[in-house]
């Protein structure tokens, strides 16, 4: 069993609607050496795509992009929320994302700087659901003319439609821990 099924099984919480709580070891408070098991799954995965980028959206999926990143030996890029006074409108790329578990709408961007037509790019992300967040990355990806050779989710509820959605727009999507059902705050993960 993966480090990071053990810590959810071990840590993991359900909540109404769905909602997987994991914040005691990925996404608020950071286990390091489940941050590093998964950023050695992501490596084995997407080593041989080509990867010149690795993105996500701030601020939950900074952690494991950063390890996967740092191994792949290229930098890191993350979509903002806010934008600072240092980007002018033009000189960014922006989209919509939904956040499942807040039920919010946040207009993202990246700047035109660090993403251009010749990147090759891994989406990384702690949680897929119905797909918004990766849909928004990879359309950054596509504004910016360059490509998503990949999309790495820590934790996937399969009962949810963002894998079959992603894959059926061609997104080559590898997740660590695939989570058959939540029913009754119980976790059942696909084999």
């Amino acid at each position: 069993m993966s480090n990071l099924k053990q810590m959810i099984l071990e840590h993991g919480k359900v909540y109404p609607g769905n909602v997987l709580k994991v914040d005691s070891f990925l996404n608020h408070q950071i286990d390091p050496h489940v941050i590093k098991s998964i950023e050695n799954d992501f490596y084995q995965y997407f080593k041989d795509k080509g990867v010149t980028k690795v993105l996500t959206i701030e601020s939950s999926g900074i952690a494991p992009a950063l390890m996967v990143a740092y191994r792949l030996d290229v930098p890191m890029l993350f979509a903002k929320k806010a934008l600072p006074s240092t980007i002018k409108s033009e000189d960014k790329y922006e989209t919509l994302v939904h956040s499942y578990t807040k039920n919010t709408t946040s207009n993202v961007f990246i700047s035109k700087e660090y993403l251009n037509k010749d990147d090759k790019v891994l989406i990384i992300d702690d949680f897929l659901a119905n797909g918004e967040a990766a849909y928004g990355l990879a359309d950054l990806i596509e504004q910016s003319g360059a490509e998503t050779v990949g999309i790495g989710i820590c934790i996937e509820k399969s009962f949810q439609p963002g894998r079959e959605r992603l894959e059926y727009s061609g997104h080559d999507v590898y997740s660590i821990c695939r989570i058959k059902s939540l029913d009754d705050g119980k976790i059942e993960f696909y084999e």
